[in-house]
């Protein structure tokens, strides 16, 4: 979470999209200032292994003229004047490798928008353009803005030609007329312009603030430091983004499908957790209550040792006993893509098989599960460890093909 506070909390998720080494993190660093690959392995490598946030706030120039009058400083940059501010944005910066798919998955559920970021020197789409574009369509994700990084590492005719070929790919999609923004994350390059694309194209949803509070976890923490004193331990810390209604401090929570507990020659049964909210940590300061958008961080009563390393990412929390159901079978309707996407080559997706094991994303959820019944576009499948969702709910469908799990589709849960 980002520790700058901000005029107001996060009222939209960016997610952003994209081959590996397309430049996504340095973008959102240079409209955040955060970098959000902080895991030391991130940090070793240069990409993105777990899901990042970076808040942001976008400030209006009354003097200059549009599109060239975003910022996110309260002085313009321009002119000088004194900016006004429109609202907090926050982005959910996904991996971009092939490997890391499963991860970009289990976030992408959250998203209001995206950010599709194009490496302008190549001939798009590359490999994971067209599984990140799959994902979007699978999803539902139709506020998209693309952008055209590096673009001061390229000609005129081949930033023309970039251009070109993003809007012959996308021709025949939903999202056939969406921004196109030449940009260099690096220098700080057309950033105004993809501001003003973000609040044009990419507006606040209707929030259902009267629902039950439920929040994916993307992230759980322990926040104390070694050789903390035990009387000043904090409670295990859950992050995510809310999707629907609103937490308070000293509201009671159900955090599902919680901690497995075995039971003799039966099938592991998982029983929910429940806690108090001591803290919530949102737009960089501690608030009384949080609703969507932005990172929303819970302290607990919980043990910090069951939060620890993301122990509890995957889980759902929110008001007790008004959360999804618990399922450890699932029954789908089906449908998978015609080709495989994300590989080189021209590879048909076969036809699911009994025994099989594929990879179920739901919200924030990655679960492993074998197909015990297949008939016609109907599929059944025991899960490795049970998820939390609806009947109605969509799902991502991804197999292990060479040395990674490929998305081939998508179910419906019936």
């Amino acid at each position: 979470m980002t520790s700058k506070i901000l005029p107001k909390q996060p009222e939209v998720n960016i997610g952003t999209l994209g081959h590996v080494d397309n430049g996504k993190t340095t973008i959102v660093q240079s409209i955040s200032g955060v970098w959000t690959a902080r895991h030391s392995e991130e940090l070793k490598r240069g990409i993105t292994i777990r899901v990042g946030y970076a808040d942001a706030p976008i400030y209006r120039c009354p003097s200059c003229e549009e599109p060239y009058n975003y910022t996110t400083k309260e002085v313009c940059p321009r002119c000088g004047s004194k900016t006004e501010f429109e609202r907090t944005i926050s982005f959910i910066d996904c991996p971009g490798h092939h490997s890391l798919m499963v991860t970009m998955l289990s976030s992408a559920s959250l998203f209001d928008g995206a950010l599709f970021v194009v490496d302008a020197r190549f001939k798009f789409p590359q490999l994971q353009d067209s599984e990140h574009f799959h994902a979007v369509k699978i999803l539902g994700i139709n506020k998209l803005i693309f952008s055209q990084n590096k673009i001061d590492l390229v000609t005129k005719e081949r930033a023309l030609e970039n251009y070109d070929e993003i809007r012959e790919f996308i021709r025949n999609s939903e999202v056939a007329g969406v921004p196109i923004i030449p940009v260099s994350g690096q220098h700080n390059l057309g950033i105004d312009v993809l501001l003003y694309a973000i609040q044009k194209y990419i507006l606040t949803p209707q929030r259902k603030l009267d629902s039950p509070f439920m929040m994916p976890i993307l992230r759980s923490f322990d926040v104390n430091p070694p050789g903390t004193r035990a009387d000043e331990l904090k409670g295990g810390v859950i992050g995510g983004s809310i999707i629907q209604g609103k937490v308070q401090v000293d509201d009671e929570i159900e955090v599902a499908p919680g901690l497995p507990k075995k039971q003799d020659n039966l099938q592991e049964k998982y029983e929910p957790l429940y806690t108090r909210v001591v803290n919530i940590h949102a737009g960089g300061r501690s608030v009384k209550e949080a609703m969507s958008g932005g990172l929303t961080g819970i302290e607990t009563e919980l043990d910090p040792s069951l939060t620890k390393s993301d122990g509890l990412t995957g889980n759902i929390a929110g008001k007790p006993g008004a959360l999804p159901p618990t399922m450890y079978h699932l029954h789908l309707e089906y449908e998978l893509f015609s080709k495989v996407v994300g590989l080189e080559g021209d590879i048909e997706v076969k036809s699911l098989a009994e025994r099989e094991p594929l990879v179920i994303n739901a919200y924030s959820a990655v679960a492993k599960g074998v197909v015990t019944k297949k008939t016609g576009t109907s599929v059944e499948l025991t899960l490795t460890r049970p998820i939390c969702v609806n009947v109605g709910d969509k799902v991502t469908i991804s197999r292990k093909i060479g040395a990674g799990w490929r998305l081939i589709g998508y179910g419906i849960v019936r």
